[in-house]
């Protein structure tokens, strides 16, 4: 099976009244974040099992899969090289990381991102140097600056939260609601291990914080404690 086959069957499965909700939800219109993506209305459980279907594709299809400019094409290409990743050695997983961060412009809209920057990014740098974590934080896309935050995400589940809190306090002025959400969810995953590690950060950061940021940091809290969070 190659690229032209995996597209022909993906857009046999086309539904165009799903995808013309998707692009409303996905924002996809004139001046929104995703402006011109095109989706086909393909459930992300088709999806994955799509994935599962082409996941002996190469390397170089998986690539061009991801180059399209049809949505779900791009989202089974990046689940795919999740599975090639878990099951590559050292230096297949170097190579699929570098995939991925060389081809970040294609990875460009949330669920995207949420997807699979825990599993590449997160899951390769979890014991190396983190600069390049930093440096897609400080990136000018917003795409790149959310697969900074999800990429801790991985870090969370290890119970490291040092890299989150860092990242989450670079991107307090941050102008994008994306991040925003991201952030506080990080938060969010932190104080559900560690409570402290999350208060000791929103007693120093609470007051500068987006409102976005802080309602999804401060979501399961009981409600008085949410208050005065809110309140500050």
């Amino acid at each position: 099976m190659n690229i032209s086959d995996v597209r022909k069957i993906i857009k046999k499965l086309r539904n165009k009244k799903k995808a013309a909700l998707l692009q409303r939800y996905f924002k996809t219109g004139p001046g929104e974040y995703a402006e011109g993506d095109i989706f086909y209305g393909i459930t992300v459980p088709v999806s994955r099992k799509l994935a599962v279907r082409f996941k002996e594709l190469k390397l170089e299809d998986i690539i061009g899969l991801l180059k399209s400019p049809v949505h779900e094409e791009r989202l089974v290409a990046l689940i795919i090289l999740i599975s090639k990743y878990r099951k590559s050695d050292i230096a297949g997983r170097e190579k699929i990381y570098s995939i991925y961060l060389n081809h970040t412009r294609y990875i460009n809209n949330w669920d995207l991102v949420d997807v699979t920057a825990k599993c590449i990014v997160g899951d390769f740098l979890f014991n190396r140097n983190k600069a390049p974590l930093y440096a897609l934080a400080r990136s000018p896309s917003v795409w790149e600056r959310r697969i900074a935050v999800l990429s801790t995400f991985y870090f969370i589940g290890k119970n490291e939260f040092s890299d989150a809190l860092k990242i989450a306090r670079m991107l307090l002025s941050d102008e994008h609601d994306l991040i925003h959400k991201a952030s506080g969810w990080m938060l969010r995953e932190v104080g559900k291990r560690n409570m402290a590690a999350e208060e000791g950060f929103l007693k120093k950061y609470s007051k500068k914080m987006p409102r976005t940021m802080l309602r999804y940091a401060i979501e399961k809290f009981p409600e008085h404690k949410r208050r005065v969070y809110l309140c500050r």
